[in-house]
């Protein structure tokens, strides 16, 4: 078996068959067989033991097809995608580094929930915001799933994941382009930061010995500001056929399936000529390190006109006149020498952060850049504790239903009897997202249900709530209290669980419990009900990227804060697009 994976033929093999030839000569389809028990990086340690194993891999379509069927892009999308690259091995390059950004993404606020779905778009990754909303008159399963967009990473033609946009609105939608720098395997904080390069070549020889700190070093004001300058300078206003194209393929059962697939590819051409001609790089010292320009004599801001040409698009004065000047050109002689006259004592916020000039020090332009990275983070009840000063989106692991744990995974809730579907005097009911996973707790197995999205005007209970809590291994003496659905169907109750529910406790911080029992009824419906006040939380399991391509696209929040909306709120700051006028709030537990 060495031999048949081995380095080669030396020459005193001539004219014998080594192990390489003999790989070699196997047909194409019995190489992609094999290729597709191996990852592609046991595929490229394979292509470099021998030039001929290499020649091989590198230029087999059927071999990387087999990789690119193992990332879980839909078979019926690979042909197309393989269109838009040079390869399939250039369409693997991109599925595999760009996968593991798929599934749910959340942040602490606003409290109502701020949840962030990544999927497959056309030769990208798309990531959508979930709207907190309520449940039309038709139910969850018709919809519409109100959402917005909050960034894409595309392919270039070499399979290359280097193109971002971040999505945003200013007076009408807006692109702001920028470069994914790093996404780590198993990353679960995905930030929004500056990113500063080497323009000029000449700037390689004076600035090589000099290292700047990273951004995250930044004071929370700096990062903040530099982020919208930076936005503010590379921002595009949409063309309005690329604002009305589809952003992911549509359901199989479209009726425009192909016309839609076809906008896509159009729309990715068209980003990709812009990403490439516009860069979305800032040269910040043509303001702050020249001194011809200075009062009336500013140049003006850099726009793109609609045919994608830039005007002035490196000079930046007008903008760092008012932004970067002001805090780069001028110590911070006060408190520095404050600290010199009190200690060290004194100065120990000022020597934590990292000063602005000392960053800007690396290097020539500026711009946005995406990092997907590994933090160590803990837990609580399934909900990663946060830094709140970070333009951040936190991964939320999604468990897998297997035998013992059936109900793992998305669901989406409402409350009150019948489930799903609304009334004439109760017009909309608020839209609970759930995350539903199952720890052991003092040696006992328990399912718990956060609470990731609430669709009412003003927050009952704190993002990442559990809103219950069931043991597993003990099974409800209570009944279910309602014998039927609302259209005289009887109601079958399959199993019980005991548990003890969400209830008002020590202000909206500290919440309480009181007992309740989750029920496993018919139609994979599960119900919890608080066992004093027979309030009850309906579920049922959401396939969450089929409701999104049902669903209806809304604009999206301005710039920096479409992505991580730090500001502390308890009210929906999307009520302006909510598809209903009422709103149904759920019952408090007292």
């Amino acid at each position: 078996m060495p031999e048949f994976f081995g380095g080669g033929c030396g020459r005193e093999e001539e004219g014998r068959s080594c192990g390489s030839t003999l790989f070699l000569n196997l047909p194409e389809d019995v190489l992609a067989l094999i290729s597709a028990h191996l990852l592609p990086r046991d595929l490229c340690s394979l292509s470099r033991s021998c030039r001929s194993l290499r020649s091989a891999v590198i230029s087999s379509e059927k071999v990387w097809l087999s990789q690119c069927r193992r990332v879980g892009l839909p078979p019926r999308l690979l042909p197309r995608w393989r269109a838009g690259v040079r390869s399939y091995r250039a369409l693997c390059r991109f599925l595999t580094a760009v996968s593991p950004l798929l599934g749910l993404w959340v942040h602490q606020n606003p409290e109502l929930g701020n949840v962030v779905f990544v999927l497959w778009g056309f030769l990208s990754v798309v990531g959508c915001r979930v709207i907190p909303q309520e449940l039309g008159p038709l139910g969850l399963a018709a919809g519409p799933l109100l959402w917005s967009p909050v960034f894409e990473i595309l392919a270039d033609v070499d399979g290359s994941p280097e193109s971002f946009f971040l999505h945003g609105r200013e007076a009408d939608d807006s692109l702001y382009p920028g470069m994914v720098r790093s996404i780590h395997p198993d990353c679960n904080v995905l930030l929004l930061e500056v990113d500063i390069r080497h323009f000029l070549p000449r700037s390689l020889t004076i600035r090589e010995n000099q290292t700047a700190p990273p951004f995250s070093r930044l004071a929370f004001c700096d990062r903040r500001r530099l982020l919208n300058i930076v936005a503010g300078r590379v921002s595009l206003k949409v063309p309005k056929d690329l604002l009305t194209a589809p952003l992911f393929p549509p359901c199989t059962s479209s009726n425009s399936f192909d016309d839609d697939n076809s906008l896509l590819e159009e729309r990715k051409s068209a980003l990709i000529k812009i990403h490439k001609l516009i860069g979305g790089r800032v040269d910040w010292r043509d303001d702050v390190c020249n001194q011809s320009f200075d009062g009336d004599g500013l140049s003006p801001l850099p726009s793109v006109t609609s045919t994608g040409r830039r005007s002035n698009f490196f000079s930046v004065a007008g903008y760092f006149r008012d932004g970067l000047r002001q805090f780069i050109g001028k110590p911070r002689s006060p408190t520095i020498s404050s600290g010199l006259k009190k200690g060290p004592s004194s100065s120990s916020s000022e020597s934590k952060h990292a000063q602005l000039h000392e960053f800007l020090r690396g290097g020539d332009t500026i711009g946005l850049s995406l990092c997907a990275t590994n933090m160590r983070l803990t837990t609580y009840r399934a909900w990663p504790n946060m830094h709140d000063n970070r333009f951040a989106l936190y991964k939320l692991p999604l468990q897998l239903p297997t035998a013992g744990q059936e109900h793992a995974g998305l669901w989406g809730g409402t409350f009150g009897w019948p489930p799903g579907q609304s009334s004439e005097d109760k017009p909309g009911k608020a839209l609970f997202f759930l995350l539903l996973s199952y720890e052991e707790v003092d040696g006992r197995l328990v399912l718990i249900a956060t609470k990731i999205l609430e669709g009412t005007h003003y927050v009952l209970h704190p993002n990442g709530s559990a809103m219950f809590i069931v043991k597993v291994d003990e099974p409800s003496p209570d009944p279910f209290p309602w014998k039927t659905y609302g259209d005289s169907v009887p109601v079958e109750v399959n199993r019980t669980y005991s548990g003890e529910g969400i209830a008002n406790g020590y202000g909206f911080r500290y919440p309480g419990s009181k007992p309740g029992s989750l029920f496993e009824i018919q139609n994979g419906h599960l119900a919890f009900v608080w066992k004093e006040s027979k309030s009850v939380l309906t579920m049922q399991r959401l396939e969450i990227e089929d409701l999104l391509k049902k669903g209806e696209r809304v604009p999206a929040l301005p710039r920096i804060a479409n992505f991580a909306y730090l500001t502390k709120s308890y009210s929906n700051v999307f009520a302006g697009f909510s598809s209903s006028s009422g709103c149904s709030s759920p019952p408090r537990f007292s």
